[in-house]
């Protein structure tokens, strides 16, 4: 296969980006907005040794599940990278997408997905369903005003005011602004030179309260006229809050930390189920309010919650799924590193008169396992102790350090919301390893036309003391009797509480090894050629073989 290649071929499979994929010769190709069953004409773009890319350039025949696209940019935009796939097809891929990742990157046995996988959450208006947009500001080529969103992997604009994804009243506040700049010869910011006004527009809307922020984010200290521009965008119904975010950096990132309000508040207000949320610019806010209600309903009844629990919720944005919880435990303890988050949180617990929620700011990485420590200087001993404890990281998953603290506290269930199903398979299966149990897990579809999907998990502690010992010849098993006995992480709390020593599920391996115990795979091995394996010291050795003892493993 050579670039530039004209070849056809039959789209077989999808890959994990929405991706087609099918093969000539044995060859694999990945064809974006391609689809199975598609029979197409594609350009090779970049060939490899045993796979390339290409780009469709024209379907021969079409997939049975291809439609037609409602926005006539999609292609162009790359933001709804699966929008001419059935709808119904989108949830059988998102699902298989998360499965896969189960199976693969968890270790998950396709029988045991089969008893706790339940079907997927879809939508039932998969189209303007986000609440925010943030919407680039630039100048074409003919020096028009232009603004819609990026292409894929560019900053070049594509010109859409109206995006099938967003609230139907971007449009009239769009053109509202770029008629205004014309009037006005209000410039737009130019990323090449450092120069021009407006950057962004960022546009939030409350699906239950119908109100409208619009924040205009510039490179300067205030907008021009801005006075009249308030003065139409107020004709708007339900416009709330339209406020100032100053950014003068060189950078990508859209919002600076200064905010100026033009008109009416900082905020506007909406809610999950009965819960109400002040929503400020810079406020961390699921973009899909329908089907995050469904998402912490689903997290909510995973808890179990009776009204005696306490409740840690790590990574906790301004509180949204702690105040939700809050409504059914007794302590809830949120931690976001974000300090505007956690003034968010706090002024939205005081909005609903809900006590019972505390919230800290800094690492969960860092603030649980300090936590932990602490609680045990300050209460002699004492370990301290959570019922549920809720996550929902960010795409790279969970620190090892706050999922052993998680094990060390030994709630009686982990609930896990994941916006990246790999990164969730592969903490899933470290706290399989020490001491939990996957009980159920569900996909919901927040981001319908792309290729993103959420998934909530619910696992709950093993009870070792109520194991019960059968006597059977080790070749039986995958797992000796002698490594039943404890879990790695009962093992390192009894090393620590005697010995005041850490020792890593690496070096207890090690020792389990030497002792004759046969290993499974418990620890993560380097992908490197000749990699150093730090060994076990002597004294860590000792407490090893005296935790190993006292669990009757040897």
């Amino acid at each position: 296969m050579k670039k530039n290649e004209l070849i056809t071929l039959k789209i077989e499979d999808i890959g994990v980006n929405g991706e087609g994929i099918g093969k000539v010769d044995g060859y694999t190709l990945f064809v974006k907005d391609a689809l199975i069953g598609d029979r197409a004409e594609v350009k090779i773009t970049k060939a490899k040794k045993n796979y390339g890319y290409a780009r469709l350039m024209q379907v021969l025949e079409p997939s049975c599940d291809r439609v037609e696209a409602k926005c006539p940019v999609a292609r162009q935009c790359g933001g709804c990278q699966i929008q001419e796939l059935s709808y119904e097809k989108q949830l059988e891929f998102k699902e298989k997408k998360v499965r896969g990742n189960l199976e693969r990157i968890g270790g998950f046995a396709p029988e045991e997905l089969d008893e706790v996988m339940e079907p997927i959450c879809g939508m039932e208006e998969p189209f303007y369903y986000r609440n925010k947009a943030q919407f680039p500001f630039g100048t074409d080529k003919q020096g028009h005003i232009v603004t819609g969103f990026y292409a894929g992997r560019t900053h070049q604009i594509i010109p859409n005011t109206e995006c099938a994804l967003g609230v139907k009243q971007n449009r009239e506040i769009l053109e509202m602004i770029v008629d205004f700049m014309n009037i006005h010869h209000i410039t737009t910011y130019d990323e090449t030179t450092g120069e021009g006004l407006l950057r962004h527009v960022l546009i939030r809307y409350g699906f239950r309260t119908g109100e409208i922020m619009v924040c205009l984010i510039i490179n300067g200290d205030n907008f021009p006229k801005s006075e009249k521009l308030v003065d139409n965008l107020r004709e708007i119904p339900g416009m709330t809050s339209i406020t100032l975010n100053v950014n003068r950096e060189r950078t990508n990132v859209i919002l600076g930390r200064e905010i100026k309000v033009l008109w009416g508040q900082a905020y506007i207000t909406d809610y999950i189920g009965n819960v109400k949320y002040q929503i400020s610019p810079l406020s961390f806010y699921q973009v899909n309010p329908v089907q995050t209600e469904n998402l912490y309903g689903q997290a909510l009844e995973y808890a179990g919650l009776h009204g005696n629990e306490t409740v840690w919720d790590l990574y906790c944005g301004i509180g949204t799924i702690s105040l939700f919880l809050a409504q059914k435990a007794k302590q809830v303890y949120g931690v976001e590193i974000i300090p505007q988050a956690i003034e968010d949180a706090k002024r939205n617990a005081a909005l609903n008169g809900i006590e019972n929620a505390q919230f800290f700011v800094g690492k969960s990485e860092e603030v649980l396992p300090q936590y932990y420590e602490n609680y045990a200087k300050e209460h002699g001993g004492e370990k301290a102790y959570a019922d549920v404890i809720v996550v929902d990281p960010p795409r790279k998953g969970c620190d090892e350090t706050l999922l052993e603290t998680m094990i060390q506290m030994q709630p009686e269930r982990i609930v896990y919301v994941s916006c990246d199903s790999a990164t969730l398979a592969r903490d899933l299966k470290y706290l399989c390893e020490n001491g939990y149990e996957l009980k159920r897990v569900r996909a919901v579809d927040m981001f319908a036309n792309t290729v993103h999907v959420e998934t909530v998990a619910l696992l709950s502690k093993l009870d070792v003391d109520k194991h019960i010992d059968v006597e059977v010849t080790l070749d039986e098993l995958d797992l000796t009797s002698a490594e039943s006995k404890a879990t790695y992480a009962q093992i390192k709390e009894y090393i620590l509480e005697k010995f005041d020593l850490k020792v890593s599920t690496l070096y207890i391996a090690q020792i389990k090894k030497k002792c004759g115990i046969v290993l499974r795979e418990h620890y993560n091995k380097s992908k490197k050629e000749k990699q150093v394996i730090p060994q076990c010291t002597p004294e860590k050795e000792e407490a090893i073989m005296d935790a190993l003892r006292h669990f009757k493993m040897i």
